[in-house]
């Protein structure tokens, strides 16, 4: 069976499981955050932290209650790291350099988890799982509560509050992503990812040398890196590791994993709002991109015309082979689509224009899908744009689920989307503009320049994935690396919340016959047209100088 027939199951079997799932997992996850009664485990919580569990909050009330926890969050992971060597399980590693701990807890608390270190060599089971796995579930809940409170405030009418953070941070975490996470990590055991306390122990190759084997509780960490679009993991090689994806078939249910819930939210999104095909239109601009980036990527590394990839039949540097092009080029492109930065394979060694498509995703936004959470609110802020630059076509006050978009809601949303390119473009000409930035880079040339661009887009966008060739792990980039994943992750939150107490606080405007439809085919093309011409007008000169200059030489 050729690469272009098993790709293109490969990705339809995909499609079908997604579509499958949006629908139920949708309502469910509208009824946890719709709901008014709490679980006894939750009631248990809420106790513990002294939270008011039915007391709700104004959107600044909201946003300090999530920045408090994400301040707290970031100081537990650095003194765990720093404190390693005294903990218990820690395999004998010493205590982890204080700027790689700051990068990692910086990392892992925004749902980042950019890993400037190697898994396995570096971080104990303790640290690992009471840290770092933790991060995972707490982080993703955290932005699925942002995306909530936004969907609020399109869907109350002069209300002063969008909900209670500890509540859906709660809900979030024991209602959605532990069970699944859970029947993940059971589905991943089954395939061969391994789940266990071992210490490392030595073994002989088969030329007779010696290997250090580190064995870990990899599953469960596993099915919440891929659920959580979190990304970091157990191994230095990621999901390239066969400790952590053994075969072809884990590779398609680790897709699944990172792209089901994102999928999903818009269908929450048109419940909770009282229109449902709102959400199928959300959902449409977000399938719409995700397919047309999937099937470029696999086309850009299928028909690569350097020599030795048309020897072969494909661009194979780089890649698993037991997972082949297909199951590669699928999986990168969609996991920086996502926020989720796990790799199976290198990006570094794409061909140019296969590492471009991977640039080109982060840098739409990740909003096809886009992280867990992440990716809804902000497609919903280009659903905002798209509807005032239609209101400024013909001359209406731009209206959208029935709340205008004035100035005040316009301005927040451009802060948001500007918050990122800011971020990647300072960032990349500072490091091209320092010995620091450049003492780190391995190549030259277009390519060298790629390489700091993805990792400053990497960064910024909160995706943590890496396309390789940097030294990042040097104090300069971990610093560096560390501000842009907290303003890139922070900042947007605040412009999110401010937007969904604007949007709560505002009376129903009724439809009329200049209302623009958001829920016809034309607005989900005008979003789709929005969302690539503001990427391409923001990042068109860094990609022509990066990977369109190597692909055209």
């Amino acid at each position: 069976m050729s690469a272009t027939v098993t790709g293109s199951l490969f990705v339809v079997s995909l499609v079908a499981a997604l579509a499958l799932a949006h629908r139920p997992f949708g309502d469910y996850m509208a009824r946890v955050y719709g709901g008014t009664r709490h679980n006894v485990v939750e009631r248990g919580v809420y106790r513990l932290v002294g939270v008011r569990a039915d007391a709700e909050q104004r959107w600044p009330v909201y946003a300090r209650s999530l920045l408090a926890f994400s301040a707290v969050s970031i100081l537990f992971v650095y003194a765990m790291q720093r404190l390693q060597d005294r903990l218990w399980l820690s395999l004998g590693y010493p205590a982890v350099p204080d700027h790689v701990a700051w990068n990692t807890a910086v990392s892992f608390v925004t749902n980042t988890n950019w890993q400037a270190y190697s898994g396995e060599s570096t971080m104990g089971y303790l640290v690992q799982m009471s840290a770092l796995a933790v991060q995972n579930f707490v982080s993703a809940a955290a932005g699925m509560a942002v995306a909530i409170a936004l969907v609020r405030g399109f869907a109350r009418n002069r209300a002063g509050t969008i909900g209670n953070f500890w509540v859906d941070l709660v809900r979030g975490t024991v209602r959605v992503l532990l069970p699944i996470a859970f029947a993940g990590a059971l589905v991943l055991v089954a395939g061969g990812v391994v789940q266990n306390l071992f210490w490392p122990h030595e073994v002989t190759t088969l030329t007779g040398g010696a290997q250090v084997v580190t064995g870990g509780p990899v599953a469960s960490q596993e099915a919440i890196k891929e659920l959580g679009t979190n990304g970091g993991g157990f191994y230095n090689t990621n999901s390239a590791h066969p400790f952590e994806n053994p075969a072809t078939w884990t590779n398609w249910f680790e897709i699944l994993l990172l792209t089901v819930i994102p999928f999903s939210l818009p269908r929450t999104f048109g419940r909770m709002v009282g229109q449902v095909r709102q959400g199928y239109a959300i959902v449409a601009v977000m399938a719409t991109i995700a397919l047309a980036s999937v099937v470029l990527t696999n086309v850009f590394e299928l028909t690569s015309t350097a020599t030795v990839p048309q020897a072969v039949g494909a661009a194979m540097e780089g890649k698993e082979v037991r997972f082949g092009v297909p199951g590669s080029a699928t999986f990168a492109a969609a996991t920086t689509l996502t926020s989720t930065g796990a790799v199976n394979s290198f990006h570094d060694s794409f061909t140019p224009f296969g590492g471009m498509m991977t640039l080109f995703n982060m840098m739409l936004g990740e909003v096809a899908p886009g992280g867990v959470g992440t990716g809804l609110y902000g497609m919903l802020v280009l659903a905002v744009i798209t509807v005032f630059v239609a209101g400024l076509m013909v001359g209406r006050t731009p209206e959208y689920l029935g709340k205008r978009v004035g100035a005040r809601e316009i301005k927040l949303a451009s802060l948001y989307f500007l918050v990122t390119p800011v971020l990647v473009l300072v960032g990349t000409a500072v490091a091209m503009g320092n010995q620091a930035g450049l003492a780190a880079m391995l190549n030259g040339g277009p390519h060298g320049l790629s390489e700091i661009l993805y990792a400053f887009t990497s960064a910024s966008n909160n995706n943590g994935s890496a396309f390789g060739g940097v030294t990042v792990n040097t104090p300069w980039y971990d610093v560096a690396l560390g501000l842009c994943m907290a303003f890139g992750r922070f900042l947007p939150i605040i412009f999110i919340l401010a937007l969904a107490g604007s949007l709560a606080a505002q009376a129903p405007v009724p439809e009329s016959a200049g209302t623009l439809p958001t829920h016809r085919p034309q607005f989900v093309g005008m979003v789709v047209g929005v969302t690539l011409i503001l990427v391409a007008l923001t990042f068109l000169p860094s990609l022509a100088l990066g990977p369109l200059a190597e692909g055209l030489s």
